[in-house]
């Protein structure tokens, strides 16, 4: 069975796996949560940015740093049941639900069967943390948290998700702005009326005339956008589409636009103001402690066991599991069958320090969206919730064809082979498909 994502986004992925945990247990007696108070709601914009830290013993400041972190989600997750025996005994207990992978997904579905109906889960995740892309760390050399797989910025409109996320510790209101180097000038990303100014050398003043403007420059079709190149001219005229987002696209997937399918620029947000922010959702915020520490508390059920640098084939055939959820990509779930692979871009990091350093760069994501450099992006850490430090860390993103699957490739050919996988998942008895992988989902 698959658990449908319209696309990916980190509150989506949290209120897909609450909706189908609503749905798979519809009908069963759950347990009443008491509401959070207001004020346990940590994010609001007068929070400040210390918001998490306040009444902390400098102990409880200081977070676990590099292998440190990572031994820390590992004691606490792993030794979920109070068991400390051997990976043997965890397959001698028959579980109510197994997961595969400890990010998101299988981390909210399985912290809900806990706490609401104090069911058992066996969560099999093949790295070595939990977490999923969201894991971080704080880095040894220059005492700033940043993230393993790239900055991860939570938002959203739906009170349901907001509420959830601070049951398990305090946020930090914080509005991301992200800056585009484009003709070797540094303009706000999204698109706003800065942004074309700058670029096209205009006078744009209000609302009106970007309005107006746009309308002039977009590319007006008779039919809906059906690939990434109409979706993007459709938005913003073909001058910044050449500048920005064609050379942008070619950088990330080597492949150009009109080659993708809409999905792609349908997610790229045109302002019509001179608002810099990158989202617009009413809840905006960082976990003050970090990705890590929330879900550190999601897995701290004695109900939940979690077994990290496994692989859940490796391991399949001495899982007793009432019912399965995966959330890994949907073709490794077939591969003994030997279809051919689904498509995947992925990304590689590369760390850099700059010493006695107050800041690399203007921001903390700058996008090279160019020819002119082979990274996509540079970001800088030290940039969320004004982190204190004498350094600065900060790490270049370059798009790869291998590596951990990051984005599925939302070409024709791979929108095909992707539906024969769905059909055979569609079929499955007590197995759900869900998560960004499972669904084939940019």
């Amino acid at each position: 069975r698959l658990a449908n994502y319209k696309y990916f986004n980190m509150d989506e992925a949290i209120l897909n796996a609450l909706e189908l945990f609503d749905k798979d247990t519809k009908g069963l007696t759950k347990k009443e949560e008491e509401p959070l108070p207001k004020s346990a709601l940590t994010g609001d914009p007068k929070e400040d940015s210390t918001a998490g830290e306040k009444g902390k013993t400098d102990t409880e400041k200081k977070a676990p740093t590099g292998m440190a972190a990572k031994a820390f989600s590992l004691v606490k997750s792993v030794v979920g049941l109070g068991k400390k025996g051997a990976k043997e005994d965890v397959f001698d207990v028959e579980y109510d639900n197994c997961m595969v992978g400890a990010g998101l997904s299988g981390s909210v579905i399985a912290e809900r069967y806990a706490t609401l109906l104090n069911q058992t889960s066996l969560i099999v995740e093949k790295r070595d943390h939990i977490g999923g892309n969201c894991f971080d760390y704080v880095d040894e050399e220059t005492g700033i948290r940043v993230s393993k797989y790239g900055a991860h910025l939570f938002h959203t409109k739906h009170e349901q998700v907001w509420d959830y996320v601070h049951r398990f510790g305090p946020w930090t209101h914080y509005e991301h702005r992200v800056i585009g180097k484009v003709d070797d000038k540094y303009v706000p990303i999204p698109v706003n009326i800065e942004t074309v100014n700058t670029l096209l050398n205009l006078t744009i003043k209000d609302s009106d005339e970007m309005d107006a403007w746009l309308k002039e420059e977009q590319v007006h079709y008779d039919h809906e956008p059906v690939n990434s190149e109409e979706m993007a001219l459709s938005r913003v005229g073909k001058r910044l589409y050449e500048k920005i987002f064609k050379p942008y696209t070619y950088k990330q997937w080597v492949k150009y636009p009109a080659d993708l399918g809409p999905e792609v620029m349908a997610r790229i947000p045109v302002r019509n103001d001179n608002d810099t922010r990158y989202f617009s959702d009413p809840h905006q915020a960082l976990p003050s402690e970090g990705y890590t520490s929330i879900f550190n508390e999601m897995l701290s059920s004695n109900k939940i066991t979690t077994l990290l640098n496994t692989d859940y084939f490796d391991v399949k055939d001495k899982m007793k599991c009432k019912r399965l959820y995966y959330t890994g990509p949907i073709d490794a779930y077939y591969a003994h069958l030997g279809l051919d692979k689904l498509e995947y871009r992925s990304l590689t990091f590369h760390r850099a320090v700059a010493k006695d350093t107050e800041f690399y760069q203007p921001a903390a994501v700058v996008n090279h969206p160019q020819e002119t450099a082979n990274f996509t992006r540079v970001v800088e850490y030290k940039h969320l919730l004004d982190q204190k430090s004498d350094h600065t860390v900060y790490f270049y993103e370059i798009s790869s064809d291998e590596g951990d699957p990051y984005y599925p490739v939302p070409d024709q050919k791979n929108k095909d082979l992707y539906k024969k996988y769905q059909g055979m998942a569609e079929k499955e008895k007590d197995v759900t498909f869900v998560g960004r992988l499972a669904n084939y989902k940019y």
